[in-house]
């Protein structure tokens, strides 16, 4: 069990050694490159991370996923309106549009879960856990009747995830929010679109 202190030391760690990451890619960044940024010696990296980069690198893969999730709130646990989705789509694309190509997701989808087999599997629970949020916030509409119920709701939450995915991808690549905006607007359109047909009409 950590000290107050030791656990403030070990996040000091993990938040410099994903910042090095994210400037300047993992295969340029070394334990000393960390240590300095995070004014540690090795020997405290290896207190805090015995088992050395590959520990140090699960752990910066988790603490990106966590902040994906953590910057779209509270906006992402609420999409009971169409108001409410514009909010979060406003949210999404401001934010990787703010951060370019230094956002967590990019790290983790083109950087650390390739280098560290355990990071794909936090990679992989990111993606499972946003898709179900999205999920609950498309089914909220249903039941609110904003949208029809005979639509999967399951595979609409899987191309809204793709479509942030994709575009975020596109983003580090060009430096351009653009497609990450169009692709998102178009999933959203299509999911206003699938609203329920007027009593009456067949």
């Amino acid at each position: 069990m950590l000290t107050k202190k030791g656990s403030a030391t070990r996040q000091r760690i993990i938040e410099a050694a994903a910042t090095e990451i994210r400037e300047r890619g993992i295969g340029n960044v070394t334990l000393d490159d960390i240590g300095r940024r995070s004014n540690t010696g090795k020997s405290q990296l290896f207190h805090y991370f015995p088992e050395g980069r590959e520990q140090l690198l699960l752990a910066v893969a988790q603490r990106e996923a966590d902040r994906v999730i953590e910057d779209q709130q509270p906006y992402l646990s609420e999409l009971t309106s169409w108001e409410a989705w514009r909010r979060w789509r406003d949210v999404v694309v401001d934010r990787y549009r703010r951060l370019g190509v230094n956002c967590p997701l990019g790290a983790l989808i083109t950087e650390i879960d390739r280098r560290t087999p355990a990071a794909q599997e936090v990679t992989r629970q990111l993606f499972v856990q946003w898709q179900r949020q999205v999920e609950i916030g498309i089914r909220q509409m249903q039941d609110l009747g904003e949208i029809d119920p005979e639509l999967d709701a399951p595979s609409a939450a899987s191309a809204v995830i793709a479509a942030i995915q994709g575009g975020v991808v596109i983003l580090m690549t060009t430096g351009s929010a653009r497609h990450l905006e169009a692709a998102l607007d178009f999933c959203l359109d299509h999911l206003r679109g699938a609203q329920l047909r007027p009593s009456g009409k067949h």
